[in-house]
């Protein structure tokens, strides 16, 4: 069966199941509960499954055609495995370091280079993505390490650190968030602008959303646990890095959180903001209504609004004075 097929097989049974017991979410659209749905039957039973087998089944949905208006190139960034994504067009001045999702252990260059590629179009300007080391084989701070390489690489290469921006979703969003901090407390230059999108940075677990919202999202506490579990390993979870929502958070950049309204991990992105704001970070918060964890990523209509979103923020901060 095509994957066409089966979407539009999934949309058919989804609306006759609303007919038969209402919407779960009323502003929820046929096509965005059934993915939903799909999304979360596949995530709560996901953990019975070897996790070298999840990696390779995320690595076989990846898109195989290039992304459109965009030109990808393999660079070596100091032993991690990293691609450049150019749009046609793009300011050679400026440059986004895109740390991905997947919980510290799944998720990769090939996973989300066609959603980084719209990311880098709309905002016009490069885009370098990394395949940094992932847990359980390589637990904190691995991540947090071949992350702060990166960063120090693409300064390297002669990016002035105001027009560049540092950005991820989910645990990249963590993973941005604790970069960030290991780069202001080493005295390193930091980025012109930052975001993190449906960030992870509650490793604890202690936001009431995540149980108020079990019925909506895709990633349930048992979940959660098991991810935070393979990445910390032996380290206290509120660890400043593991949780940077329990970090000093003065001095950092620009900051531009999104979340969706009825994802499980919408209070880390609360409280983080809120965090932000106590500690003088310039920290704009926008949840959307009714989206759930990542959805920006997706192929949901209000993803476009969200990526644009991203893209002004990106070049407000980094115009370097312009």
């Amino acid at each position: 069966m095509s994957r066409r097929l089966l979407r539009r097989v999934l949309i058919e049974a989804n609306r006759l199941r609303r007919l038969q017991r209402g919407p779960l979410r009323e502003g929820w659209s046929v096509e965005v509960e059934a993915s939903t749905r799909l999304l979360h039957h596949y995530a709560r039973r996901a953990h019975w499954v070897p996790l070298a087998l999840q990696r390779r089944a995320i690595g076989a949905a990846a898109p195989r055609r290039r992304p459109r208006g965009v030109q990808l190139t393999r660079v070596d960034v100091n032993g991690i495995p990293g691609e450049w994504i150019t749009p046609e067009g793009a300011d050679p001045r400026r440059a986004l370091l895109y740390l991905h999702g997947g919980g510290y252990a799944v998720g990769s260059i090939a996973s989300h280079r066609h959603y980084v590629a719209r990311i880098a179009r709309s905002a016009c300007m490069r885009a370098l993505l990394i395949d940094y080391r992932l847990a359980p084989e390589h637990p904190f701070p691995a991540a947090v390490e071949d992350a702060r390489v990166a960063w120090r690489w693409l300064l390297g290469q002669g990016v002035d650190p105001r027009r560049a921006a540092i950005a991820g979703e989910s645990a990249g969003g963590g993973l941005t968030m604790a970069t960030l901090l290991e780069t202001r407390d080493a005295g390193e230059p930091l980025p012109g602008a930052a975001a993190v999108l449906s960030p992870w940075v509650d490793l604890t677990l202690s936001g009431a959303s995540i149980d108020a919202n079990d019925r909506y999202d895709f990633i349930p506490r048992r979940v959660l646990s098991l991810y935070a579990a393979r990445y910390a390993q032996g380290t206290d979870r509120a660890h400043p890095l593991l949780s940077p929502v329990h970090a000093s958070l003065h001095g950092l950049p620009p900051l531009l959180i999104q979340a969706g309204e009825v994802e499980t991990l919408v209070d880390d992105a609360r409280r983080l903001h809120a965090r932000a704001r106590e500690a003088g970070v310039d920290a704009r918060l926008s949840v959307y209504p009714d989206m759930i964890h990542a959805f920006m990523i997706m192929s949901f209509p209000i993803a476009r609004e969200a990526i644009a979103e991203l893209a002004a923020h990106l070049r407000t901060h980094t115009d370097a004075g312009e």
